[in-house]
């Protein structure tokens, strides 16, 4: 019996994509929030509890993007040219996000206000194009003949503006339970007074797309609400109510890691969702994994590179944040 390559990479990319939006997630939910804390002390502690990871978060995007180049060649080429303009806009943001990030620390009292609204630009902008990146991508990719027969705003549709606006309330929570987690004092509580309406937007955006997609897609109806899948998928909505339901009981108590947890574990079971209705599917709504998937030569000479260099990244990035664990107060500074 031989080794199905293809559904070693696609588990390689899963991860990858899932380690982003755990680790860029919260980065990107701190500039989301920028807006509801004025004051210029506060943010800069806010910024200082992700100082020092932020870079290497993004490294996972890196990771999932030449993935899927080496793993799967036909789904590189028609998702890039049918979000080329999303994709773009999001790279923008997160320039933008960037950039900022280090100019800030460095900008006179006068200047800082422009550097902090790009911060928050670019993290909104990052974060709405992934979402409807996203959501455009549920909706399905026409193709014809390996190639992508769209027009080039064929990802603008109400689904993909609510899954991009679903993302950024997303974000935002999980920012908010982080610094739950990393700060302390009148920053925390204002933290867990935000979080906890953010919970009840996440569990609505939930439960619309859980609602939506089975409705606009045959496809995925069936294979949610059909037995026996049903009998097997059924604990996941069920968890979902038992994690929000914990959530909101470690946001009106004082636990300080628990939200944070548990935020990652809603958003875990959201994607494992997605996982249920899309998978096999690369390129939905009927292209798999192995029709995608490049020879076996080379996803077998990437696999290689893959297994030695993702060993690595877990280890720095275990490394820096056991390094920078603990509160972040104010007066800290990492620039």
């Amino acid at each position: 019996m031989g080794i199905d390559l293809p559904l070693i990479w696609a588990v390689i990319i899963l991860f990858g994509i899932m380690m982003y939006v755990v680790m860029d997630g919260f980065d990107l939910g701190i500039g989301i929030l920028f807006p509801f804390v004025p004051a210029k002390e506060d943010r800069d502690v806010m910024m200082n509890t992700v100082a020092p990871v932020w870079d290497g978060n993004e490294t996972w995007l890196v990771l999932g993007g030449a993935g899927l180049l080496a793993a799967f060649p036909l789904a590189y080429a028609v998702i890039l040219s049918a979000f080329y303009l999303p994709l773009i806009l999001m790279l923008v943001g997160l320039v933008f996000r960037g950039v900022a990030f280090e100019f800030r620390f460095k900008a006179r009292a006068g200047k800082r206000r422009w550097w902090d609204a790009a911060f928050i630009g670019g993290s909104f902008t990052a974060t709405f194009f992934q979402g409807v990146t996203l959501g455009a991508f549920l909706n399905g990719l026409k193709v014809v003949d390996g190639n992508f027969s769209g027009g080039p705003f064929d990802w603008v549709s109400p689904f993909s503006i609510f899954t991009g606006l679903a993302l950024v309330a997303a974000y935002a929570l999980l920012g908010a339970t982080w610094l739950v987690m990393k700060t302390e004092g009148e920053l925390q509580q204002r933290m867990r007074a935000l979080a906890r309406p953010l919970v009840w937007a996440m569990l609505a955006v939930i439960g619309v797309l859980s609602v939506w997609t089975p409705l606009a897609h045959e496809a995925i109806s069936r294979r949610w609400f059909t037995l026996p899948n049903l009998l097997y998928f059924l604990p996941v909505p069920l968890l979902v109510g038992v994690v929000t339901w914990r959530l909101m009981h470690t946001l009106r108590g004082d636990g300080h890691a628990a939200p944070f947890v548990l935020t990652l574990a809603l958003l875990f079971l959201g994607y494992t969702g997605l996982g249920i209705s899309l998978w096999p599917n690369v390129i939905p709504p009927d292209i798999s994994i192995w029709q995608a998937a490049g020879p076996p030569q080379s996803l077998g000479f990437a696999l290689v590179g893959a297994l030695l260099i993702i060993p690595v990244i877990l280890m720095y990035t275990a490394w820096s944040y056991w390094v920078f664990r603990g509160k972040v107060r104010h007066g800290d500074g990492y620039h």
